[in-house]
């Protein structure tokens, strides 16, 4: 029969597969042995409303042979088999959809990729480690059996042929021996054995093959020197048990983390892992990972949250997005439930109870295991919160608050006075005797946020303040408004709360003397502030800027960087220290010299824009002033 030619698109990631996409040949034992399961899965679903299968469950099993003299690695099923055409479409094409995308993809990475499912590109892999391979394949239900026969990229051929079951044989012509690669140890039997247990024990059906055993002979096991034979006995080298479903104390830590690492590609181990069995309304098991590290990707719109869904230990979907509320994406794992449908839909998954059920117990899961990390190592806490800590605090002010009192005592901040993270009830534990608010300042740095003028007083009072760094920090006392019946204060706010019944009536007769100045610089300054008013809040600086109550800086800050045609502005409230020398000058000039007052306005004004950390409307301008007074 005429050799038939592989697309060019083809031929070029046939040659990728072969040189560059993995980098352990090894691998190409795991696809094989994966595509023999899922043929198996398929006529193991028939069977349950075909009773012509003939064929129950503990019939099914994958079958190694290697044949040393003739070179010949051979992976046997008795599963559902390929007609002509389904062998022409899965072994003609490689990747034969997306696979521009695809052959992009793979030039970029430098690991093992795991396509398993996908027929047509892990079959290939074969071809790293033989110069020739046979498939011989007899679909469920037919009468003929076919062989396709290919040695690379030059093409393959089709013919018929006989074969007395459906099931498929991948027969591997190994490569010769060089001196960089040694193709047949791909032959013996303990790299088989070490590769099956390493890459595909938990396939749930078994995987059998002869192995050579020597044992005593039976007639002299009991002679002073018994003699020994060389018997061939075939045996199962896999548990066929998913790691999920074995129970815990049976499950070592290595495994665990093995596991973790091949099926969700990370390097590091986990950071914790949560296995569970649960029996009642719904009966599942799940084996959930928290990442020690954020995925490239995880704050992309590539990245896919979910879990991997299984019906009795057949995967319904990959990523099973209704598995995961969004603050908690990040988690990677198993759900394996024999209550779900077989033949569910992802449409029938949206709507369907005991899915819902299984989602809301699982979300406590992880949240009892992030706390639980939390209080018994600190350090690996604060590695998993490095990475996802800004994903929990978008969901705790989500849906308008909705998480809140779910993701509240898993929040870090930094603490100013402990100089370290702390949590918002080590915050509070630790306030000082008569504290009346919760003290926050939210800024682009904690070292820009420790020179606010306001700093100055609450530490002098020995109250300690959390300095709050990332876009999302300030919404979260807004979304919290109290915690440990304490309200939320911003440093910046009118009112620390500071000032003594007798302070404030003394403020409000300075404020009464000092209003012709007051008067003086709103008319100077115009509706580039609100109000003008002297601050019982500073203490060695001059001046400061305060938010108009609704909006803060930093909030005007994020707004305009997401969304800058709102032109959402906080109200600018100007405030100064009666007792500061500059201030003494400024009521001088108002007296007497009010254009030199309007000078030491513009100054002032301009200070208070730089320590809140806000642009000047005109550095030009500003410099020239300065430098107009060095005379």
């Amino acid at each position: 029969m005429a050799k038939k030619q592989f697309k060019a698109e083809s031929k070029r990631l046939l040659d990728m597969m072969i040189h560059s996409i993995y980098t352990h040949q090894e691998i190409f034992l795991r696809e094989i042995i994966s595509n023999a399961s899922d043929a198996i899965d398929k006529l193991a679903y028939r069977s349950l409303t075909d009773q012509n299968v003939g064929l129950n469950r503990s019939d099914f099993a994958i079958r190694i042979t290697a044949d040393k003299d003739q070179r010949l690695l051979t992976v046997s099923d008795n599963g559902i088999g390929m007609s002509r055409q389904e062998m022409e479409d899965n072994l003609g094409t490689i990747a034969k959809s997306g696979s521009l995308q695809f052959k992009e993809q793979m030039e970029k990475q430098d690991d093992d990729i795991d396509i398993i499912g996908q027929f047509g590109v892990g079959f290939y892999s074969a071809f790293m480690v033989a110069d020739a391979v046979t498939v011989i394949s007899k679909a469920y239900g037919a009468d003929e059996a076919w062989m396709w026969q290919s040695s690379g990229a030059d093409g393959y051929t089709m013919t018929a042929c006989e074969k007395e079951s459906a099931g498929t044989d991948v027969i591997m012509h190994l490569r010769a021996d060089t001196d960089d690669e040694q193709y047949s140890r791909f032959l013996e039997e303990h790299t088989l054995r070490e590769l099956v247990k390493k890459y595909s024990d938990y396939i749930r059906y078994p995987i059998r093959m002869d192995v050579t055993k020597t044992r005593v002979k039976e007639e002299t096991k009991d002679a002073e020197k018994p003699e020994y034979e060389t018997v061939t006995e075939n045996e199962v080298l896999n548990s066929m048990v998913p790691l999920w479903q074995r129970n815990k104390k049976d499950v070592t830590d290595e495994e665990y983390n093995q596991f973790y690492k091949e099926k969700f590609f990370d390097f590091e181990d986990p950071a914790a892992v949560v296995h569970l069995s649960v029996e009642g309304a719904v009966t599942y098991k799940a084996l959930l990972y928290i990442p020690s590290r954020a995925p490239f990707d995880f704050y992309t719109k590539e990245y896919k949250k979910g879990l991997q869904l299984y019906s009795s230990g057949v995967l319904i979907m990959e990523n099973c997005e209704d598995l995961l509320p969004d603050h908690f994406r990040f988690v990677k794992g198993v759900v394996d439930s024999q209550d779900l449908s077989l033949n569910i839909s992802r449409e029938m998954l949206q709507h369907d109870r005991q899915l819902k059920f299984i989602a809301a117990n699982l979300e406590k899961r992880i949240k009892s295991e992030l706390k639980k990390l939390l209080e018994n190592d600190r350090e690996k806490y604060e590695k998993v919160f490095a990475a996802f800590g800004r994903n929990l605090k978008y969901g705790l002010v989500a849906d308008y608050g909705e998480h809140k009192d779910l993701l509240s005592d898993l929040m870090l901040f930094w603490s100013h006075r402990e100089n370290k993270l702390v949590t918002l009830q080590e915050y509070a534990d630790a306030m000082a005797e008569g504290q009346p608010y919760l003290y926050y300042a939210a800024g682009e740095s904690r070292e820009r946020l420790a020179q606010l003028p306001q700093m100055e007083r609450l530490q002098e009072k020995g109250y300690d303040v959390l300095l709050l760094t990332e876009d999302v920090d300030e919404f979260i006392p807004q979304t919290l408004q109290k915690f440990a019946d304490k309200e939320f204060r911003s440093i910046t706010a009118e009112d620390l709360g500071l000032a003594t019944d007798e302070e404030k009536k003394a403020m409000e007769q300075k404020q009464e003397a000092a209003k012709p100045t007051l008067d003086f610089v709103k008319e100077t300054l115009g509706d580039r502030v609100k109000e003008v008013r002297l601050s019982a809040s500073l203490k060695s600086h001059p001046v400061c800027l305060t938010p108009e109550a609704g909006l803060s800086f930093e909030m005007e800050k994020y707004f305009q960087k997401v969304n800058p045609e709102m032109g959402l502005k906080a109200g600018r409230i100007l405030e100064f220290n009666p007792e500061h020398p500059a201030f003494a000058a400024l009521q001088l000039a108002v007296a007497q010299d009010r254009e030199k007052a309007k000078q030491y306005t513009e100054i002032l004004y301009a200070q208070a824009l730089l320590m809140a950390d806000l642009p000047l409307e005109n550095p030009t301008a500003y410099t020239d002033l300065i430098c107009s007074m060095l005379k």
